[in-house]
Order: structure tokens, then sequence, then C-alpha cells
């Protein structure tokens, strides 16, 4: 806490933001000023507040209160000094530090979404590996638009036009909104982001910022700022920024694609690869990823909206084959040098929760190493016309089948896998529960 407590003084800061991250990725905490901050040197939130979802509702009333205590007690969250961002969009300097959650007995707790993370990279320096990830963020921009029942449009750029027709890769496309991007790079510069290319997606006004990779926390705490960070820029510039896995209807979805690696802590030399070729540990890897990520799906894709992103013939995969340097397949394997030699999941959505998105990732990986998984064959083909059978195809079906697993169970506990389940089962029934604009415009005279 002392060298918290002196960095705040270092840079004048008067007020900070406590937060956490919830199971949705939504931060969650209090704004402390900055001296109630120091003497406190945490704060506490209700444990319940895990169990909200994205709507606003909490799971199920006969079900929150087993739980978490029947008598919605607190839990403590502690700042993390590896944690600690300054604000560059804030009118007064302004700190956000990013907290542990434990419960009143000093335990991490289960259902925390970043404890679930450092739980798999436990088992990871248990076994003398570190893990290394890559995150690439894809968002589209679009105009401000308080209407729900309107399709986004593309916002108007520096000529005064929108986009029209793909702008893969388009350099004059990008630089149609280079005051907003400018701001993104001068913004993570200042918060210590390892913010690395741009580039123009396929949608209109849609973007993939690449991150260098390192340590997962390290980089899933960035992503969970990059995302603050990337609403807040939009916002000052009147524009809208979303991480909807399928924000438009007919433009490609927005992923979160993971690069990953394992090296061996002692030595510093990656196990995927040698000079005399591919390692046991890389196949083994690969058929982790494909046996378990069927299991752990609301983990990469948490939203009834997250489904309609896989779409058989989209730049999305829908599938769990994997090759190299295909990126029809789920499982990408770029062509890269020995120490590099890494594999990228490209089914995960840019709506999932980081903290859960890299550790869901890093544990397929881990129990493929760890009971031998082989993986199939590799893919030498164009395959995103084919959908994998062994991926669920709606949330329903991922709940189910992640809620099941004595797998997952096993080594995320049942407790964090009863509780993130039923957050997405909260969402759903919420989601049920509304009368659409398809309905409407389809069956209220037809019927």
């Amino acid at each position: 806490m002392d060298s918290i407590k002196n960095w705040l003084e270092e840079n004048n800061i008067e007020e900070v933001q406590c937060i956490t991250c919830d199971h949705t990725g939504i931060p969650r905490g209090k704004i402390l000023p900055v001296q109630t901050f120091i003497n406190d040197g945490g704060f506490r939130i209700p444990e319940a507040i895990m169990l909200q979802a994205a709507c606003g509702d909490y799971i199920d009333d006969d079900l929150l209160f087993t739980l978490v205590d029947e008598r919605d007690i607190d839990m403590v969250l502690k700042p993390d000094a590896n944690a600690c961002y300054i604000l560059p969009w804030t009118q007064k300097p302004t700190a956000m530090i990013i907290h542990d959650c434990f419960d009143q007995k000093g335990e991490l707790v289960e259902l925390s979404a970043r404890n679930v993370l450092k739980k798999v990279i436990e088992l990871y320096n248990k076994a003398d590996l570190q893990a290394v990830v890559a995150p690439e963020m894809e968002l589209y921009l679009a105009k401000t638009n308080p209407d729900p029942n309107r399709a986004l449009e593309p916002p108007i750029g520096r000529s005064g036009h929108t986009e029209s027709g793909r702008q893969s890769f388009g350099i004059d496309a990008m630089t149609e909104f280079s005051p907003f991007i400018d701001d993104l790079y001068t913004w993570a510069k200042q918060l210590g982001l390892s913010l690395d290319a741009a580039i123009h997606e396929e949608g209109a006004a849609q973007f993939e910022f690449n991150f260098i990779h390192g340590d997962p926390l390290a980089l899933a705490d960035q992503v969970f700022v990059f995302k603050r960070m990337v609403k807040e820029a939009a916002s000052k510039h009147g524009i809208t920024a979303t991480f909807m896995a399928k924000p438009i209807h007919g433009e490609p979805g927005n992923a979160m694609h993971i690069h990953q690696s394992v090296i061996n802590a002692t030595s510093g030399e990656n196990i995927f690869a040698t000079a005399d070729g591919d390692t046991d540990a890389f196949r083994h890897y690969i058929g982790g990823l494909q046996k378990y990520i069927p299991q752990m799906m609301p983990m990469f894709a948490p939203n009834i909206n997250s489904y309609k992103r896989f779409i058989a013939g989209y730049a999305s995969p829908v599938n769990l084959h994997w090759g190299l340097e295909n990126r029809t397949v789920g499982l990408r394997v770029p062509n890269a040098p020995i120490q590099a030699r890494r594999v990228e999941n490209r089914l995960p959505g840019a709506d999932t929760n980081p903290y859960l998105a890299i550790a869901a990732t890093l544990l397929c990986g881990y129990i493929g190493m760890s009971d031998k998984v082989e993986p199939s064959k590799p893919r030498l083909g164009k395959e995103n016309d084919e959908k994998s059978t062994a991926m669920p195809t709606n949330i329903d079906d991922a709940i189910a089948t992640m809620a099941s697993s004595e797998k997952v169970k096993h080594y995320l506990g049942d407790l964090f896998v009863q509780g993130y389940t039923e957050t997405r089962k909260a969402d759903h029934e919420n989601y049920k529960s509304v009368i659409s604009a398809w309905e409407r415009h389809f069956l209220l005279t037809a019927v």
C-alpha cells in the first residue's frame, strides 16, 4: 500500500476510481477522495454484485443466497499495485486502480473473474511454465443513436462522408477517424498500455487494435482498461464505440483473437517448438483447445448476441479445426520462428470478459498438455463454410454444456461455474421477456 500511496502523491491524484470486473466485464466499485482511499487501504461492496447480469438483474432469488451469504454481506477489495492507471480523460487528476476481491476470512473470492485468471496462471506456475498472450481487439464506430430499435450506421468521417463498401486494411479509411485514433494512442501511452498495430477491418468503420505479447494478467487488465478508454474517446468525438459481437446485420462480427504460447519459466524457451519442429506440448495444447472450448463456450461467447457472429461463410470461423496460416479455422497457427511459435484462438468475441476469455483459453491448453490430448490433423483448405457440430450454437446450449462439465468444475470450482452460468442465464431470461422490433414488424398485423 505504501507504493500506491507514494504513486498517488507523486502524481497529485485527487480522486480514485476503485474498481473490479464483474462477470460481464462491467467495472463495479466506488469513487473515493484520495485521502479516504489512503486511510482505508481498500473498500467493501456486497458479494452479490458478482452475481449481477449485464441487464442489471441478479440471478434467481432462490439461488442467489445459496452462492453468497444470505445476510448479503460485503467482500473486501484490495488494490493491486501493478494495476494503477492515471485517467487521461477526467477533468481532475484521477486514478483508476483495479482491486482483487477477498472474503471476510481473507480468502480470494471464487466468483471474481480476475481471481479465476489468477487461478489458471497458478496452474502454469506450479508446472514451471509461463503463459504468454497477445490479444487483438475489434470494434465498430457508429453514429450515436439513443433508439435501440434503429440499426447502427457508420459515423461521418473527416471528409464529411460515411464509408461505403469493404475497406479492409484501408489507410485512407483509417485516417477518416485519425483524431479519434490519435487520442487512443496518446491516452494508451499515458496509461501504459502496450498498444501496437491498428488496422481497418472488413466492416464499415470497424477497426482492430493489437497488443504486444506479455503476461496474461497484465494483458487482461490492459484490455479491461482499453475498452473503457475507447468508449471515452468515442464519446469525446461525438460517436459511439461498440464491442458487441455482432452489432450490424450483414457485417462481420467483432472478435477478440488471442495469440498464446507457453515458455519454460526456468530456461525461457518456448515449449511449443524446437529446431526439429513442433513439440508434443504444442500438439496437446491444440488438442486441449479443440476438446474443451465447447465446455467453456460461455467464457468465449457470453451473450445471446455472441452466437449471431458464428455464421458459416463469414470471416468469423465456426469450427474447431487448426491449420498453419489458415484464417478460416478457429485455431490458426501463424508461420513464426521457434521462439514465437504460438496458436491464435479466433473464436472469442470482443464482447467477452477479458479475464475469463484468457483464463478459459489457457485452461483448455493446460488440460490438453496435462492429459496429452491429441489434436485432429491440420486443415489445409478453406474451412469457414463448415460449422463444427461440437460447438454450442446458442447461449442455452452453451450454458448447459458448461454447467454440466465436471472438468471445468474441477479446475474453476463449482461455485464459479454455477454463479457464472447463472448470470448468463439471467441476461437470457431478461432478453426472452422483451418484445423485439422483428416481432412488431412481421407479426403486428400479419397474425
